[in-house]
This record gives structure tokens, sequence and C-alpha cells, in this order.
């Protein structure tokens, strides 16, 4: 899977802050080596603060704020968790609807953990079947989408996923559907 994603530029959706770290970066790597390009889309320009948890951790440049941004420029797109990451994005009406034009013209979409709030947000989850963190489960549920506790589950154009330890099973299928 080493030139998978040869050609292709994938978008990581973030807040400025609250990213949970290894959920940026694990799957950032993964596009990295199927020989994608990915790109840090963000509410402003600079630099956005990621955390372990609830400890601050590294910080990562921003390529483009969302009002800039226009998703026929990518060819998928990864939303990271953390708690505060997706709750602070689904504020922000330009990074909604960056979200819900992917979903909408069927490009592949990658959420884990706490990440499907903005595909809540983006009100794309009707009818749908997706796992996340289990306190989302509610949540979706009542968005009408179909709850599942799998290490990772794909619907059409969506693969999700819960937390930091499925990563492995999350950026294989991630690759793999982006591709």
């Amino acid at each position: 899977m080493s030139d998978a994603l040869q050609g292709k530029t994938v978008a990581f959706a973030v807040a400025q802050e609250g990213i949970e770290q290894v959920e940026l970066t694990e799957p950032w790597e993964a596009v990295e080596k199927a020989g994608g390009t990915p790109r840090l889309v963000s509410t402003e320009t600079g630099k956005v603060q990621a955390f372990n948890h609830l400890d601050k951790a590294d910080v990562f440049d921003v390529d483009a704020t969302f009002d800039d941004a226009d998703a026929d420029d990518y060819d998928g797109l990864v939303l990271p968790g953390g708690v505060a990451n997706p709750d602070r994005l689904r504020m922000d009406p330009d990074a909604v609807a960056f979200v819900r034009s992917f979903c909408l013209a069927g490009k592949p979409v990658a959420a884990i953990c706490h990440a499907p709030w903005m595909l809540i947000e983006a009100d794309v989850v009707q009818g749908r079947r997706l796992t996340s963190w289990p306190s989302l489960q509610t949540d979706l549920r009542n968005a009408g989408a179909e709850w599942v506790d799998e290490a990772v589950v794909r619907d059409g154009n969506l693969v999700t996923s819960r937390k930091p330890d499925d990563l492995p099973a999350f950026c294989e299928a991630m690759v793999r559907h982006f591709a």
C-alpha cells in the first residue's frame, strides 16, 4: 500500500486546540506512508494545539482555513477526535459546511473517537451505521444513526472508529477506503 494514495490530497479538519494528538499523527503518517499528501485545515491560520488526553502536547502548522478551503481540492477527509476538538469545531459554520460538502459529494470521510459529533452537526448520519467513543452513542442514535461497538465500521463513504486503541485498524481501513 506504499503508493495507494499517490497523487491524493487528504484534509485533516481540526479546531485550534483540543485535538487528540495520536488521532491526528497516526492517520497523518498512514496517509504519507501510502503516498498521499495530508493537509491541516482549521478555523484560523497559524498553529493548532494537540493534547495527550488533558495534557498539552505538540503544535502543528495549519495549511488552510475552512473559509478558504474547498472540498473539491481534496480526495478525502479525516476527522481526528479528542473531546474538545469536535465540540469546538461543530460551533464553526464554515467547518460544518466543509464536512457536509464531503459527505454530500460522496467523498471518503474517516472519523475517530468524538469526531462523529461533526457528522451529527453536518446532518449526515441519518440511516447510517457507525461507531464512536461510547459516550456519543445516544447522540448518534438521536440523530438517526445505528451505533455499534466495533473497532472500525464502514458505511458507504464513512469510516468510523472508537478510540486510540483502534488506530491500527482505523488507519488501515482509512487508507483502503481513500485509495
